[in-house]
Formats: C-alpha cells, sequence, structure tokens
C-alpha cells in the first residue's frame, strides 16, 4: 500500500520564503551577493512579471463577466452600493485603529535622532523623486481624480498597472451598457467573457505552479537588500511593533469579527482558508498581484458566489486598502512626532479623511503607497522629507498590509454574498 502526501500550497510558498531567507544569508556570509542578483533575483522578477501580466486582463475579464452575471442593473446595484458602502467602511476603522495607536504609543519619540539624519541622507533621492510627483498630482486640482479614473485611451490604461482603477471603470461601464441590451443579443458576448475567464484561469494555474520558486528568488533578494540597514530595524522598533500591532488586529480580531457577526461562516475555518492566500500577498506585497488566488479561494473553499467574487475581489484590489490606511495613519504620526509637530484636533480629521479617500487611487503594487502617504503629509503640514524616516523597514511593512488588504476584500466578499443570499430568499 502506497501514501501519496500532497504538500499544500501555503506550505510550499512557506518553505520557498525559508529557502529564500537561508540563500540570502548564505550569500552574505560568503560574500556572494553578485550570485543572488544575477542568478537568484531575476527569477522573482519574472514571477512578479507573470503576474503583473496576468492582473489587467483578468480584472477586466471577470468585472466584465461579474456585472453581465447579475443580469439586470437593480442587481447591479444592489451588489455594487453594497460593496462600495462596506469597504469605505472598514477602511474607516482601519485608519481609526492606526490613528489610535499612534496616538497612544507615540512611536516617533522613541527613534534616535543621529539615526534619523543617517536615514534622511540614505533616502534622499527617493524622496525628491517622490516629493516632485506628489507636487505634480497636488496641483492638478481637487477634482483631478475623476481625471485619473476616466480613461482617455483604453489600450494605453491596459498598459499601466498603476492605472488599474481606469480598467475597472472601462469594465463596468461595458457591463452596465450589456445589462441595457436585449439578453439575446448579448449572449455571444458573455460566452465569450465567459470563455475568456476560464481560460485566464487556466493561465492562472499555470503561474501559481511557479509560486513557491518565484518566492524564493523574491527573499533571496530582499535579504541582500536589508543586509547593510539592520540597524534601521532597531533604531525604528517601536514604530513597527505598533504598525505590525494594528495589522494583527484587523487580521485576528476584526475581520475574524465581521466573519461572525454577518456571515454564517466560521471564523476559524476563515482564516485557516485565507493562509495561502496571505502568504501570497505577503511575499509579492502586490494586491494585484495576489487577485487570482484571493479569487480562486474565495470561490471555491469559502463557497462564495461567483457573481459576487467576480465583482468585489477586483474592485477590491485597487479600492479596498484596509492594511495601507491603518499603516499610513500611524506613519503620518510617527513622522510628525519624531520632527517635532504637534497636530491639532482639526489636522487629525484631516489625516482621518485624506487617508479614506487616498486610498482608492492608492495602487495595488509594491511601494505604491508612497506617493499617496506624501500627498497626506503634506495635507496637513508635515515637510514630505519626512518620507525618508520609514523607507528602510518600510518593505517588511509593506508585505504584512498587503496580506491584510486581501484578507479584507475576502471579508467584504463574504458579507456582501451573504446579505445578496438572505435578500434573494425573502
Amino acid at each position: 500500500m502506497s501514501f501519496k502526501f500532497a504538500v499544500p500550497l501555503y506550505a510550499k510558498i512557506l518553505i520557498g520564503m525559508l529557502a529564500g531567507v537561508l540563500i540570502g544569508i548564505a550569500a552574505l556570509t560568503f560574500q556572494q551577493t553578485g550570485f543572488v542578483n544575477n542568478w537568484v533575483r531575476p527569477w522573482g522578477q519574472v514571477f512578479i512579471r507573470l503576474l503583473q501580466l496576468i492582473a489587467v486582463p483578468l480584472v477586466f475579464v471577470s468585472l466584465v463577466k461579474g456585472v453581465i452575471g447579475l443580469s439586470d442593473i437593480g442587481k447591479f446595484s444592489r451588489i455594487g452600493i453594497r460593496t462600495i458602502i462596506l469597504y469605505l467602511l472598514t477602511t474607516a476603522f482601519a485608519v481609526t485603529v492606526g490613528m489610535s495607536l499612534g496616538l497612544v504609543v507615540r512611536p516617533g519619540q522613541f527613534v534616535d535622532r543621529q539615526t534619523v539624519v543617517s536615514m534622511q541622507e540614505n533616502y534622499k533621492s527617493v524622496v525628491e523623486q517622490k516629493k516632485a510627483e506628489a507636487d505634480t498630482m497636488k496641483d492638478s486640482g481637487p477634482l483631478s481624480f475623476l481625471e485619473e479614473v476616466v480613461p482617455d485611451n483604453f489600450v494605453a490604461a491596459t498598459s499601466d498597472n498603476r492605472k488599474m482603477l481606469q480598467v475597472i471603470f472601462f469594465a463596468v461601464l461595458f457591463g452596465i451598457a450589456a445589462l441595457c441590451i436585449e439578453r439575446a443579443k448579448i449572449a455571444p458576448v458573455e460566452q465569450l467573457f465567459d470563455s475568456l475567464y476560464h481560460i485566464l484561469l487556466k493561465v492562472i494555474d499555470f503561474v501559481i505552479m511557479f509560486a513557491p520558486y518565484g518566492v524564493t528568488a523574491l527573499m533571496a533578494g530582499l535579504v541582500i537588500d536589508f543586509s547593510g540597514n539592520l540597524s534601521m530595524f532597531g533604531a525604528l522598533a517601536v514604530y513597527a511593533i505598533t504598525v505590525v500591532g494594528g495589522l494583527l488586529f484587523l487580521l485576528g480580531v476584526f475581520y475574524p469579527t465581521l466573519i461572525s457577526l454577518f456571515t454564517k461562516m466560521k471564523p476559524n475555518f476563515f482564516i485557516k482558508t485565507m493562509y495561502p492566500v496571505q502568504l501570497f500577498a505577503f511575499t509579492t506585497s502586490s494586491s494585484a498581484a495576489t487577485l487570482p488566488l484571493n479569487l480562486e479561494t474565495t470561490e471555491n473553499k469559502l463557497g462564495v458566489s461567483n457573481e459576487v467574487t467576480s465583482f468585489v475581489l477586483p474592485v477590491g484590489a485597487t479600492v479596498n486598502m484596509d492594511g495601507t490606511s491603518c499603516y499610513q495613519a500611524i506613519a503620518v504620526l510617527f513622522i510628525a512626532q519624531v520632527i517635532g509637530i504637534d497636530l491639532t484636533l482639526m489636522q487629525l480629521f484631516t489625516i482621518l479623511l485624506m487617508t479614506i479617500i487616498s486610498s482608492i487611487g492608492t495602487p495595488s503594487i509594491p511601494g505604491g503607497s508612497y506617493v499617496i502617504l506624501t500627498m497626506v503629509l503634506a495635507s496637513v503640514g508635515i515637510p514630505p522629507e519626512g518620507l525618508a524616516l520609514i523607507l528602510g523597514i518600510d518593505r517588511p511593512l509593506d508585505m504584512l498590509r498587503t496580506a491584510v488588504n486581501v484578507t479584507g476584500d475576502a471579508t467584504v466578499a463574504a458579507i456582501v454574498d451573504t446579505q445578496n443570499n438572505k435578500q434573494l430568499s425573502e
């Protein structure tokens, strides 16, 4: 009798992470960083490129399929409005958690001043670049975000992952237009998008098979990148612990509570099922890159209907950034405390409002929050140069907050599906 032991995906990813760390440490020990940079790191970049390659077509096809699958405008309004409201509420709560921790713990008062000066010098060029981008966005006017949402060229929008909102806008517009046409006339289009969706899922299967090896390469490169900056972790330990505490609260308390209160799903089952998605998001630092796995897990393992997942999750990958919002609130307060700026109640409210609004436009790619964070800093009179204080330890925190983002997407999808089923049964 023979037994076959299938290693689950999350275990393979975890093994890949550990292998990458060991490879990175070995390269540093034997001074072989060039080997990692030339022969290991590229495989991680190939993996990221594959994920980015599939992101835009998956979002467009799944959204069009999801909207058309709603059958009528009434159903679209019911699911769409409910989704947006839930995303805004969870984001507002995440920002409140971040601000509360930042005001109570006050991590900025623990930072060594000499370390601050060193970090500002090391990241001067990066800060200048982000400041220039933020100034450009700021000078474009208060309604410039509308211009960013509506594309003037759909092909150009699909060629840039940072313009995912434009792709979503056209996909929803396309789907709504289809709903307004007689069902028989759009049947061929519906069949086409259904076929495209299944083809893309198969492509995703191929990419996911490469995931453990891509993760190994990414982690090895990450260890090399942080080799010369380990002292920052000691200087900013309290800040990092504060951010991690806020994010873990969202992961371990807030989302399971929502699942328990508003769905029939058991919180433990939800948490266990989401482990592979969270690990995947943690290693890639990209909600867009994690979208394929999140779609598959939410639909096939959590049991959320396809009409909900195909609409809620692609939208959430762009507009729902709970982890990023929580982090940004703590980061702004931390920078203000380090620099010695006392924020007024009105400025705190401005941070709350700006963080909620700006999270909608945060690119779902690694480091996508930098420009938005710089704008939030400027909105309350904090020098954008303060961004340099946190860049050194941002990557591991970015990895964790991405895991929070995708978990929030799945949570909202489960709630929307439950409410939708309850309404249909009445």
